[in-house]
């Protein structure tokens, strides 16, 4: 089995801000903006209320709910109105899913969402991110790949897809969906996590940039994903200098700024295994 941390949701570049965590310690991964998907932004829900209000006022206008959203990976069951069947779907393309096929990425291994996150508040009636506060990397979210199915017109694509931006406007190369298992199969979870979701709160073991971090990108890892013994290290992270033991059972990672989805088999690395279960138990 093969992890992929990938990255997903607003950022600096793609909708030009953090990801909202609310009050009750909730988070919200907004859909990148795309001008060629048929989804606006006023059509995605979070807890019944539309997200429309919510990007316009955390872009100061610069996203709207009229604005075409990328909703993807799509896990959230209620954020969207469905056709029967539907399933939890991620979609890739491009130079991204390029390096998921030369990394070998198959049904079977877990995709592990993170996004760049910072608090919320209400004030004067408006959603604003709490002043004085940091933006930081955190785990929001999953899916296990039960199928893999290449958008080449060569594989049938279900009818409930049909909405799904990768199956509308100019996509790159090996444009691909990874449709959910139904259950999540990883050594010491037990029956019943679903084979996608979200995390319900955010919490300290989901955060990924350390607490003394100058920069998003320097994270705090368990000591388990560094890599000893000519392993081969989580892609995108082959540079020795990018990884420094911190004690504790931790190690430093400072994490590459470009690359979207960072490979690590899973079989060379029993460590993580064991606090992957963990962060589901934990949840569960």
């Amino acid at each position: 089995m093969r992890l992929i941390l990938s990255r997903k949701g607003f950022d600096s570049s793609s909708g030009g801000c953090p990801n909202p965590v609310f009050p009750d310690g909730s988070a919200l991964a907004l859909p990148i903006p795309d001008s060629q998907s048929p989804i606006r932004y006023g059509r995605v829900s979070h807890q019944g209320q539309g997200v429309g209000p919510l990007v316009t006022h955390l872009t100061s206008g610069k996203v709207k709910a009229n604005h075409g959203a990328h909703l993807d990976p799509d896990v959230i069951a209620d954020a969207y109105p469905r056709e029967n069947g539907w399933r939890p779907v991620l979609g890739q393309h491009g130079q991204a899913q390029s390096h998921l096929m030369r990394q070998g990425v198959c049904a079977g291994d877990l995709f592990l969402f993170f996004a760049l996150f910072r608090e919320v508040e209400r004030h004067r009636r408006q959603w604003r991110f709490v002043p004085g506060t940091r933006p930081f990397h955190a785990l929001w979210g999953w899916l296990q790949a039960g199928e893999v199915l290449p958008l080449d017109g060569n594989h049938k694509v279900p009818a409930w897809a049909a909405y799904h931006p990768h199956l509308s406007g100019q996509r790159g190369v090996h444009n691909t969906l990874y449709l959910s298992a139904e259950g999540l199969d990883l050594p010491g979870v037990g029956d019943g996590v679903s084979g996608a979701g979200i995390f319900g709160r955010l919490k300290k073991s989901h955060r990924l940039t350390a607490p003394d971090a100058r920069g998003v990108t320097d994270w705090l890892l368990p000591e388990d994903f560094f890599p000893t013994g000519g392993r081969e290290p989580l892609s995108y992270h082959h540079n020795r200098d990018r990884w420094q033991r911190a004690g504790e059972g931790k190690c430093r990672l400072k994490s590459a700024a470009r690359g979207q989805e960072f490979v690590l088999d899973l079989e060379a690395y029993p460590g993580v295994t064991s606090w992957l279960a963990g962060l589901f138990n934990a949840d569960g």
